[in-house]
């Protein structure tokens, strides 16, 4: 099995990666999809050296000893830090793993998944599977396409553009931003303890709606639903559209809103300015 011990700007290419799994402590790691030869930049590395190996097509990059499982415990003094960008196939799934590195994922189309303890994570142009674990760090992603699972204390998650089948998030404090499309008969399940939870949806969406706050406030830009206010703290129910589809936000004290979402004029023949997507 081919193995290398990076502790200098390595340069290195690779045949046949069919899986890629990464672990770093901090810096920053870049991973993207290429349609050419997949290979390893590491611009810079201090304190402990990579261990890189590459076996039956699974691409490992991390410290020696360290586990996934083992990656949130294994904090030392020593001042480890990497730069590094992966360059593999778009249909190749991703495992990373960070401590307060910052991560970036872009043009996967397979399963991915990232975990962090501080570092933030950015996301885009996915198409696979997508879990996300993080304590404090923050996950903006765009442009996502299948599944998305989101787990966090304080981080926020902040999604923009793309379609989603479905969303699942979970959070203490964190708060959740979601502007996107749902895919027929899909769901959006975010739940919070105090975090607030805003989505704004297109004007077309077709769901059920069920959105609920102890003590914090629920509003919507949809017109049609039903609002109560009791024991039990504010709700909005009811159906948008068809009702294909299901929305169901959940938290203690964090507000909620829901915004719609109209869809741009379409500009004068003479090439004037048209008017911008607006929210109700």
């Amino acid at each position: 099995m081919p193995r290398w011990t990076v502790d200098s700007p390595t340069k290195l290419e690779f045949d046949g990666v069919v899986a890629l799994r990464v672990r770093a402590i901090s810096g920053s790691v870049a991973v993207v999809a290429t349609e050419d030869r997949p290979c390893l930049d590491v611009a810079a590395v201090t304190g402990e050296p990579l261990a890189v190996s590459h076996e039956a097509g699974i691409l490992t990059i991390t410290y020696p000893n360290l586990s996934w499982e083992g990656l949130a415990g294994w904090l030392r003094p020593e001042p480890h830090n990497a730069v590094i960008t992966v360059a593999v196939p778009k249909d190749c799934p991703t495992q990373l793993g960070v401590l307060n590195a910052t991560a970036l994922v872009g043009g996967i189309s397979a399963n991915t998944s990232v975990k962090s303890l501080s570092g933030n994570i950015t996301l885009a142009g996915l198409a696979g599977d997508v879990e996300v674990g993080t304590a404090s760090g923050d996950v903006e992603a765009q442009d996502l396409a299948g599944r998305v699972g989101f787990r966090s204390v304080s981080g926020d998650l902040t999604l923009a553009d793309g379609s989603l089948h479905r969303l699942d998030a979970k959070t203490v404090s964190g708060k959740v931003t979601a502007d996107i499309a749902l895919s027929g008969g899909g769901a959006l399940r975010i739940a919070t303890l105090s975090g607030g939870v805003t989505v704004r949806l297109p004007a077309d969406a077709s769901m059920r709606v069920d959105l609920r706050s102890t003590t914090g406030r629920v509003k919507s830009g949809f017109s049609g639903l039903e609002s109560a206010r009791g024991r039990g703290g504010s709700t909005l129910t009811g159906t948008i559209g068809s009702g294909s589809g299901q929305l169901s936000v959940t938290t203690m004290s964090g507000q909620v809103t829901l915004l719609e979402r109209s869809e741009p004029e379409t500009p004068p023949e003479d090439g004037g300015a048209g008017t911008e997507g607006k929210i109700r």
